[in-house]
């Protein structure tokens, strides 16, 4: 990261027609007050929302990373956090991150949903950047990605810090408060000079 530029997030939107500018962008609103100024928050409208393809995202992903500092925290809801982590385990990103982040992301792998285009390794954990942080937050009332997701998560990448969240959906109930506070621990831990 350049000395004197502000720590950037990068937050990958989840799936589904609308969910960029109807959804998510409830998300990005709640790291913004959260963060305030301090942060620089990038929110990209991912290819084909409506009908994700792990090709396609991964490498608007790939684009994303390498666009922004090293430090950057990744940050990924829902499908768009199952792509974002299945893309950093295919390949190191160009930057050195600050933290990733899943915020109530499917498992689709063995426990969790099928899908061949972006299953994800059973050594998921292991292919990931090493000593890069992972924490993965879910809501408990999350009826969209149940909360079981997560503990699948947890088997696979035993470095990942599970964050289970009562009474929050597959939203977190557009509050993000505990993301942000990771997120200002992680990124100033690993990149001293940040705010």
């Amino acid at each position: 990261m350049a000395i004197g530029r502000v720590p950037q997030v990068l937050l990958i939107q989840g799936a589904g027609a609308g969910v960029h500018d109807e959804w998510d962008d409830k998300l990005v609103d709640s790291l913004r007050r959260e963060l305030g100024d301090a942060y620089e928050i990038h929110y990209p409208r991912m290819p084909d929302e409506g009908d994700p393809s792990h090709a396609a995202w991964s490498a608007a992903i790939r684009r994303e990373v390498a666009a922004l500092d090293d430090g950057v925290v990744v940050v990924g809801h829902s499908v768009g956090g199952t792509i974002l982590v299945h893309t950093l385990a295919e390949r190191p990103p160009e930057r050195t991150l600050g933290a990733i982040v899943l915020v109530a992301a499917p498992f689709v792998g063995v426990g969790g949903w099928a899908n061949d285009e972006f299953g994800l390794p059973p050594d998921l954990g292991a292919r990931l950047p090493r000593g890069v942080p992972v924490h993965v937050f879910h809501g408990l009332q999350d009826d969209t990605a149940p909360p079981a997701h997560a503990e699948r998560y947890a088997a696979v990448v035993p470095q990942a810090h599970l964050h289970r969240l009562p009474g929050r959906d597959h939203q977190l109930n557009d509050d993000l408060s505990e993301v942000a506070t990771v997120i200002r621990r992680e990124g100033p831990a690993r990149h001293p000079g940040l705010p």
